[in-house]
């Protein structure tokens, strides 16, 4: 920890105050809900994870935990369900009220859920809370960035809650979920409800735009005059549905996602023609709270600080964000490339020095991984995909990164197709590239990128990583990790203009549709950020890379 972070805390969470309190699913909002965020009985604050100064527990992150609380439910707030929720907890959780075992979840990423009505006491009763937490870091489940033993491109290990917890009451025939599939005149809505009529209102700036009554779960709609969704114009509807007993409110953007051939070169396409996606990699790290900031208006000045030096899209790189995060990337406009986290082995010769020198060959069928890795993998997978389906700022995801705990990713790739067709899917970004992908997917960071033409569309998916250190808001006191190093803003700046110049300025008529710079944030040792790990100095020269920007955009436009 470093002195600027802990600066950083006396703007942040007071001990005693509920952090990170608003409603935490914007995309399946009700009106009310209790949040169990703040400090528990057992000693942590939540939603912080354990290992991170914010949670108030001292020491690195356990390996087992206990979570104890007591809440009470309000006069009035009960109606036929009471579901207790879970933003992510890392990795296994055993859940008990009063005694009482409601259910277990395993996996840190993803959002869950039990229904606790048998559970709980009558309203103006107290109640408690147990949850039991296992975390030894373990490889056949998700882990992302996270080493015991941290350092250079690997990081702080967190465990334990780390997203928020919330109660809600809710009807027999409540809206258990949503799915919503976008066009450029409309979306096809399907509803998962008991329900067997609903009301459907569609809102453009505060303006009904549609309302119907029905009884299908499943149903076409045709917005009149469609406002379209881009990074430039973020346009977004909301759309509320309602039951004879519930009542929700989501939002969607019209857009469409897909690959198409101009002028005899294949292009990703938004809204039927070609853009480039110039973007950054994010690893979604923060000094005081590690996975977790200290305020949900944290996700959206990150992405104002990207879009202020004429980025477009972030990289969010083998993590999920709570879904505030994502639903300030469709409110701002800025397009996310999601990855799914890896588990898996990794072995730093064999996934990262033998490639980048060039042996990128590799047969992932009869690669040694465990069955119930495998199925883990499927499993959190599959969990990404349906939880983050309705955001128009995803357009892309990415299976395997580097090799990382790869296996199969022909069949993972079939079966996220079958899942997830309205999105681009890059099978294994960077190398150990097999038969199917969506697109061609390099990292370079030693070398000039050269590619052949393709019949499918080129990414760059990861390069550059040029450090520079700024003394006082520096991590670590001696270790500086990045790929180059400048004294200065001024070279900094300089440096990656001529490498965007060089290497995806001018490959953009040859097919490239996408970059990927390493990275927005300094995070721990690593310093390639383009601003300091706590946010508070830029590096870069915000007029020299806004006109890099456009540079990029008038050359996209030469190909059209």
């Amino acid at each position: 920890m470093f002195k600027s972070a802990y600066e950083q805390l006396k703007t942040g969470v007071a001990i005693g105050d509920v952090p990170l309190s608003d409603y935490p699913r914007p995309g399946l909002k009700r009106d009310s809900f209790l949040c169990l965020n703040g400090k528990w009985e057992s000693g942590q604050t939540v939603p912080f994870p354990l290992g991170s100064y914010l949670s108030g527990v001292k020491g690195p992150a356990p390996k087992e935990v206990v979570y104890e609380r007591k809440f009470t439910l309000p006069k009035g707030f009960v109606k036929d369900r009471v579901i207790l929720n879970f933003g992510a907890v890392d990795q296994c959780a055993d859940v008990f009220v009063n005694g009482d075992y409601v259910g277990s979840h395993e996996g840190g990423y993803v959002p869950f859920s039990f229904d606790i009505t048998g559970a709980v006491c009558e309203e103006e009763k107290e109640n408690s809370l147990t949850l039991k937490v296992t975390d030894r870091l373990l490889h056949v489940y998700g882990y992302g960035k996270q080493r015991k033993k941290r350092g250079g491109m690997w990081y702080t290990p967190i465990s334990g809650i780390w997203q928020s917890v919330w109660i809600e009451s809710v009807s027999y025939d409540y809206i258990k979920a949503i799915e919503i599939v976008p066009s450029l005149t409309g979306i096809d809505l399907n509803i998962e409800s008991e329900a067997n009529d609903y009301t459907i209102s569609i809102l453009y700036d505060g303006k009904e735009v549609y309302s119907e009554h029905t009884c299908y779960d499943l149903c076409h709609i045709e917005i009149e005059d469609p406002k379209l969704w881009t990074p430039e114009e973020p346009n977004l509807y909301t759309i509320e549905i309602k039951t004879k007993g519930d009542k929700i409110s989501s939002y969607f953007g019209l857009r469409t996602v897909g690959i198409g051939e101009v002028n005899g070169t294949k292009r990703i396409l938004l809204n039927g023609k070609p853009y480039f996606f110039h973007g950054v990699l994010d690893q979604g790290y923060f000094p005081e709270g590690i996975y977790t900031p200290n305020a949900e208006s944290v996700y959206e000045e990150d992405i104002k600080r990207l879009k202020a030096l004429g980025i477009n899209m972030i990289r969010k790189h083998i993590k999920v964000e709570p879904e505030c995060f994502y639903e300030a990337c469709d409110r701002l406009g800025m397009i996310v490339f999601q990855d799914m986290v890896n588990n898996g082995s990794y072995k730093y010769v064999r996934h990262t020095v033998l490639p980048t020198i060039g042996y990128q060959k590799l047969d992932d069928t009869k690669v040694r991984v465990s069955p119930e890795t495998k199925n883990e993998f499927a499993l959190e997978m599959e969990d990404t995909l349906v939880t983050l389906f309705n955001h128009p700022s995803i357009v892309y995801y990415t299976l395997f990164n580097e090799g990382w705990g790869q296996f199969d990713s022909d069949m993972i790739y079939r079966w996220a197709k079958t899942m997830e067709h309205t999105r681009i899917v890059d099978s294994t970004s960077g190398w150990f590239w097999q038969q199917l992908s969506d697109v061609d997917s390099y990292h370079i960071y030693f070398k000039d990128f050269k590619f052949k033409k393709s019949q499918r569309p080129v990414v760059l998916s990861e390069f550059g990583g040029i450090s520079l250190k700024i003394k006082g808001h520096s991590y670590a006191k001696h270790k500086n990790y990045g790929y180059g190093k400048c004294e200065n803003g001024e070279q900094l700046t300089d440096a990656i203009v001529a490498l965007y110049e060089k290497e995806v300025v001018s490959k953009i008529k040859d097919g490239l549709c996408a970059s990927v710079y390493t990275q927005a944030f300094d995070v721990e040792d690593e310093t390639n950020g383009l601003y300091t790990y706590d946010r508070a100095v830029c590096k870069v020269d915000k007029e020299k890379m806004c006109e890099l920007a456009k540079r990029i955009a008038k050359e996209m436009e030469g190909c059209e």
